[in-house]
């Protein structure tokens, strides 16, 4: 259970900075909403993050287009059943592809850019009753740690951005930055992330 939760929750926060690093538009975005929430004070709390709105959007984003695990846990079916027009046998393993569903462009506008703002007036999320939006799987057997990953990215991440202005290495630039992926039950990056940290007071 440590093991699972450890390692998506970093691979959560990992494609996050490295997003906001590529997009200083959207990081500039919500660290001035952070700013505006906090007012002043030295630390983000919880009850602070329920009203990032954008935060809260802009890892909704990333889990969309780099969900930490990209193929659900396998399911075997009970009984035959025939869905969209595939009959589906008994006894199936079938395996969930998130990371496409994510990216589908039926379902999604824009569905390769990061773009955070398609969340914000969107009833959509990602506890499993949206179908379009499943980094945690879905009914019954859905992610049972979802509300303490979810937590513990949204505390870290305000934490990082409140305390910190973040930036590519001198002489480097954010065109530069590797989004390669590496193949793996959770998909990390393919490169490690070096990036300049600046206290902000």
């Amino acid at each position: 259970m440590f093991a699972a939760g450890t390692d998506t929750t970093f691979t959560a926060l990992d494609w996050t900075m490295a997003e906001l690093i590529r997009n200083p538009g959207v990081m500039k975005k919500v660290q001035e909403e952070i700013k505006e929430v906090v007012k002043g004070k030295g630390n983000v709390s919880e009850e602070d993050i329920d009203q990032m709105s954008y935060l809260k959007a802009v890892i909704k984003e990333v889990l969309r287009l780099h969900p930490p695990l990209p193929l659900l846990v396998p399911r075997e079916s009970t009984e035959r059943v025939k869905l969209h027009g595939f009959e589906i046998p008994t006894k199936t393993r079938v395996i969930i592809n998130a990371w496409a569903i994510g990216r589908d462009p039926k379902t999604w506008e824009r569905p390769e850019e990061f773009w955070p703002e398609r969340f914000l007036n969107s009833v959509v999320d990602f506890k499993g009753q949206d179908f379009q939006l499943i980094p945690f799987g879905a009914g019954r057997r859905g992610c049972p740690g979802i509300m303490f990953a979810i937590s513990t990215i949204e505390l870290a991440l305000a934490t990082l951005l409140h305390h910190f202005d973040w930036k590519m290495p001198d002489g480097m630039s954010a065109e530069e930055l590797d989004m390669s992926e590496s193949p793996g039950i959770t998909v990390h990056r393919k490169t490690s992330l070096v990036v300049q940290a600046t206290p902000k007071f």
